[in-house]
């Protein structure tokens, strides 16, 4: 038997979702509807019904005295008789369901841990979601009183919650995961110091994370011009710019450009198409900008590459040069060095590094440890 969930219980459900902690006011509002003294909602968000699960309480109301909390969690816990794995999903149990009045450790829970809290008469209810590859959610959510039986309009209200909590709870596992997903790429991203910032078809920043933003703050190599468009201060990067955002705009298949914005700290940019042409909440980006800069300044990495391939000074500021994809002929008098002198540099560094060309150096360096160092 199921009856009509009262708006007062479905919005604040589904909107509990995003609140910190999750389904406050929910919690609060159905402890107000069925008139208890505490309303909780306790699941497992991994594997159903495994040990290692970890255990999410959430609760509106008075909740258990400090020195119950601390005897049931040093004492009871592991002597839990509630039947919680045995429960039908979505039927209510009462509590002369789920203990058994004469059993010794039933008797020390109800006396021990439920009476001092409170928790006299109760009515529990299990919710169960499957999900993808074995994973699911289990959440039980519990009413109770000091005083006075629940009724059977407090059964009927929480049976009827079936059909909006499972996915509530599955969606909430769901969010969980792609929040901790998210987490780790953006540390990994950090690490990588990379950035990003998204462009529509005129060159107008769309969006920037954390990196894009500070560089576009700065000014002093990238901006964002008056008219909302990506610039640079350099009259030379501003022409690089505009030509590739003009070629990328206008050809979705077009090969991505890379641009050096600086070179001492370096930072360097590759602009490529989005691909992307139906927005979600807002306009979707015509071009993506990656941003890569590096915090060491070059005298710090050239210490590194010395360290790790046993390189000489010299050698080492021809490898960084080289790694950053300038030629021989072009790094050589940027270093002070003939051509002839630079090739017998590389002779070198190749062998050290064991690289059987530029192409392999540039692997070897920035796939060591170096790119997070």
């Amino acid at each position: 038997m199921t009856g009509e969930i009262p708006a007062g219980l479905l919005v604040p459900l589904i909107e509990g979702l995003v609140e910190d902690p999750p389904w406050r006011r929910f919690l609060e509002a159905l402890r107000l509807a069925v008139a208890g003294d505490y309303a909780s909602l306790v699941f497992r968000p991994l594997p159903l019904g495994t040990p290692e699960a970890r255990v999410i309480h959430l609760y509106s109301g008075h909740a258990s005295p400090p020195p119950v909390s601390r005897h049931y969690r040093e004492n009871l816990y592991l002597r839990d008789p509630m039947p919680y794995h045995a429960m039908a999903e979505g039927r209510t149990y009462r509590l002369d369901e789920l203990l058994q009045f004469g059993e010794p450790s039933h008797d020390a829970y109800l006396t021990q841990l439920l009476v001092p809290s409170g928790m006299n008469h109760l009515r529990m209810i299990r919710f169960a979601q499957s999900g993808a590859e074995r994973h699911g959610v289990s959440g039980w959510i519990t009413v109770t009183r000091r005083e006075g039986e629940f009724g059977a309009e407090v059964d009927v209200l929480l049976e009827s919650l079936g059909p909006f909590v499972r996915p509530a709870l599955a969606g909430f596992v769901a969010l969980e995961r792609e929040r901790m997903t998210a987490a780790v790429a953006r540390e990994a991203v950090r690490r990588l110091n990379f950035g990003w910032l998204t462009l529509d078809g005129e060159g107008r920043v769309l969006d920037a994370d954390a990196l894009g933003g500070r560089m576009l703050a700065d000014g002093a190599r990238i901006a964002r011009g008056k008219d909302g468009r990506l610039t640079a201060r350099d009259a030379g990067l501003r022409r690089q710019l505009l030509a590739a955002i003009r070629e990328l705009a206008q050809d979705s298949h077009a090969r991505p450009r890379a641009i050096v914005l600086g070179r001492e700290p370096w930072l360097d940019l590759l602009l490529v198409p989005s691909g992307q042409r139906m927005g979600t909440t807002q306009a979707a980006p015509a071009i993506i900008g990656y941003l890569h800069a590096d915090n060491w300044s070059s005298a710090d990495r050239c210490d590194q590459l010395a360290q790790l391939f046993d390189l000489a000074p010299s050698e080492a500021r021809l490898a960084l040069a080289l790694s950053r994809g300038m030629s021989i002929s072009e790094a050589a008098p940027e270093l002070g060095l003939t051509v002839e002198s630079a090739r017998t540099y590389s002779k070198r560094i190749y062998a050290k590094t064991g690289a059987r060309g530029q192409a392999d150096l540039v692997r070897f360096i920035h796939r060591s440890v170096l790119v997070i160092a």
